[in-house]
């Protein structure tokens, strides 16, 4: 059992991009669970608040440039399937290479583990990659077909029977040795709920439905996080942080409020992943 205690940091100041603006953002004591960021003490290192990346809206470009700015933010150059290297950035748009099939996997996923030092693991049964007409058969509900956009062509990527993916990075190589990242983001599609929305006479104070959190070494939660909603079918939204060093070692990421299959509608909010983006990972010292 872990005799650390979590702490919570009160005044950490984030700096967060919305596009081209750069705007301070603290989190305060009194702001309770549904902080839109919350840093904790979950590693033995003295915390320093990462810097944030953030943006919504309802095309590709509405986040481009703020994707184009996490990357350089992470580091060149982006390594792809080399292994070895001493630092830059990995990347995993789910299209195989421009492929339009849809690839079903189960739990754990190690297919980006070797190459790209990415371990995906789900309570559900596994997951699938797939352009909107392989998410509409998986999932067996036609909507699907135009209530998200790709940000990468062709392939989103989710779990099945679960909202929720977890990312544990290694050194890219044979070893399977752990390791840690500086920075991890990701692109989402149709995040439709931010914090607070929802009409309550019908529905209550429906939370953000969507959740990135980081974890350190020893499992502590070192970073938490609601990604940014966009109102409308198909909206894309990216969130993204990069500490000054290498601390992360596993992400939690809660795509939406319930796992894919239902309607989105009023009670749910579903939605699926395009582009992870994360630096190289270190091995532990």
């Amino acid at each position: 059992m872990r005799t650390q205690t979590n702490i919570l940091v009160t005044m950490a100041q984030l700096v967060v991009v919305f596009g081209m603006g750069l705007t301070l953002m603290s989190c305060g004591q009194g702001d309770g669970p549904t902080n839109s960021a919350l840093a904790q003490q979950g590693t033995g290192r003295d915390f320093v608040a990462p810097t944030v990346f953030q943006a919504a809206g309802p095309t590709v470009a509405s986040i481009q440039n703020t994707v184009d700015l996490y990357r350089t933010a992470l580091g060149d150059p982006n390594n792809g399937n080399v292994v070895g290297q001493p630092s830059g950035r990995r990347e995993i748009n789910w299209d195989g290479g421009g492929s339009t099939a849809t690839a079903i996997v189960g739990t754990p996923f190690t297919g980006f583990l070797a190459n790209r030092g990415a371990l995906f693991t789900t309570t559900g049964t596994g997951f699938v990659q797939a352009p909107l007409a392989g998410l509409v058969d998986t999932f067996h509900n036609p909507t699907y077909a135009s209530i998200f956009q790709p940000f990468s062509l062709q392939r989103l990527f989710s779990p099945i029977d679960s909202n929720v993916t977890e990312v544990t990075f290694f050194v890219p190589g044979p070893d399977n040795k752990p390791a840690t990242t500086n920075g991890f983001g990701a692109v989402f599609t149709d995040v439709d709920l931010p914090n607070g929305s929802g009409p309550g006479d019908t529905n209550g104070n429906r939370k953000a439905s969507t959740l990135i959190e980081c974890f350190g070494t020893d499992g502590g939660l070192i970073f938490s996080s609601f990604v940014p909603a966009s109102p409308g079918d198909g909206s894309l939204s990216f969130f993204g942080i990069v500490f000054g060093d290498a601390r992360i070692a596993r992400v939690r990421i809660t795509s939406g409020d319930a796992p894919p299959g239902p309607n989105d509608d009023g009670t749910h909010d579903i939605v699926m992943m395009d582009d992870f983006l994360y630096g190289e990972p270190q091995p532990l010292h």
